[in-house]
């Protein structure tokens, strides 16, 4: 303004001159110094309990996500990876229909999917579908795993947090009280520590958010199915090769966010 240039004279400094881009500010949960310190002792737990090569690949992660049919997705979940940007503009629209989806990935399979006809997934629907459709699962395939799930109301549910310890006493990660047999505590605001957020979610909604654009919840759900029965087990290999470089760099990094690196 001093200068009276015009907007477009200073874009072009920047851009050819002075060789910068532009960057979108990212939306992160906001960290308390104690939740720092929680997420440095969680994956320290986890690296020290690692060492043990028979731990990790024991562990299967869960996780919801909720896909908007007007494309809008959760902040803590909006990387998309690809071989190409999709170049898609989303239209926000409020109160737009929307698919709940769970699923639960180990290191050699998708555990999924299970949608949510709820339009609110509660205690009583997340306990009845551990009992009735994802413990059975995983009994069936192993009779020596660990399960984790994150810190929502839902999984705080007082009989959701009975029948883990009733099922899988000291098996389980996951908010826990004084009283819990949990394994492991899960940290506060740590969305970006499961292989369903830095990996799953993103794939999956890279397969639903290109043109056409879903115009029903049929067309999410089929593309959501589709996209689950495409990952192999090499894919779940690599998603678990990060999940150990991102403990290793949250601990460098002080329990801080680590999106941006």
């Amino acid at each position: 303004r001093e200068l009276g240039l015009s907007q477009t004279t200073v874009w072009g400094v920047l851009r050819h001159q002075l060789v910068y881009k532009p960057y979108h500010l990212q939306l992160v949960q906001a960290l308390r110094t104690n939740d720092k310190v929680k997420r440095v002792e969680f994956c320290d737990r986890m690296l020290k309990s690692m060492l043990d090569k028979l731990f990790l690949p024991r562990v299967i992660f869960s996780d919801e996500a909720t896909f908007q049919l007007s494309g809008k997705v959760n902040r803590h979940n909006v990387r998309i990876w690809g071989l190409q940007n999709p170049r898609v503009t989303l239209k926000h629209v409020r109160d737009s229909l929307k698919v709940d989806v769970f699923c639960a990935i180990s290191l050699t399979k998708v555990y999924g999917l299970l949608f949510f006809d709820e339009n609110t997934v509660t205690g009583v629907t997340y306990l009845r579908m551990l009992q009735n459709w994802l413990v059975p699962q995983m009994n069936e395939d192993s009779g020596d795993y660990i399960f984790q799930q994150d810190r929502v109301p839902p999984h705080w549910h007082l009989n959701v947090r009975r029948f883990l310890d009733e099922s899988l006493p000291q098996r389980w990660i996951g908010r826990m009280g004084n009283e819990d047999l949990a394994l492991h505590f899960w940290p506060p605001m740590s969305p970006d520590l499961t292989p369903c957020n830095f990996f799953l979610w993103g794939f999956l909604k890279y397969a639903v958010y290109v043109p056409p654009l879903p115009t029903n919840l049929n067309d999410p759900r089929n593309r959501i199915t589709a996209a689950v029965n495409s990952v192999m087990q090499d894919i779940c290999h690599r998603a678990w090769d990060e999940f150990s470089y991102i403990l290793d760099v949250i601990c460098a990094a002080g329990g801080g966010h680590i999106d941006h690196l």
